[in-house]
């Protein structure tokens, strides 16, 4: 049964769409009146710093090796990072989409926390 519906459909003709009308549009004055088309602009997607904030007992050497890690920064790069983070307190170490910098915090805050560090990783808003 199925299969001599599938043989109708395939060879029934297929039917003409409706011929588009297209007659102007009158105004008050008797004129065409033409409408314009509108290109919508879309604002870039807002993008959020990630940070990560110093504290006296994270090693500066794990802090090197989460950078690196997740952050996919060289040695030299993610010592610098570090450095900054020591000295000022904190340091950015990526600029991405909403989604993707919860993801760093969570997993810099997951490695820390399996290494019983209490490393802090946050991700604001760049204006």
């Amino acid at each position: 049964m199925l299969l001599d519906r599938m043989k109708f459909m395939a060879t029934k003709t297929p039917s003409q769409p409706p011929a588009p009308h297209n007659k102007p549009v009158r105004g008050d004055d008797g004129g065409s009146v033409v409408l314009e088309r509108r290109t919508q602009k879309t604002k870039p997607p807002q993008m959020y710093q990630v940070l990560m904030l110093n504290d006296d007992y994270t090693p500066m050497e794990f802090v090197v090796v989460v950078i690196q890690e997740f952050f996919n920064k060289d040695r030299e790069t993610a010592t610098q990072i570090m450095l900054k983070i020591h000295l000022d307190g904190k340091a950015v170490c990526g600029v991405y989409s909403r989604d993707v910098a919860a993801t760093k915090v969570d997993q810099v805050r997951e490695a820390a926390k399996e290494a019983g560090h209490p490393l802090q990783c946050v991700s604001e808003p760049i204006e």
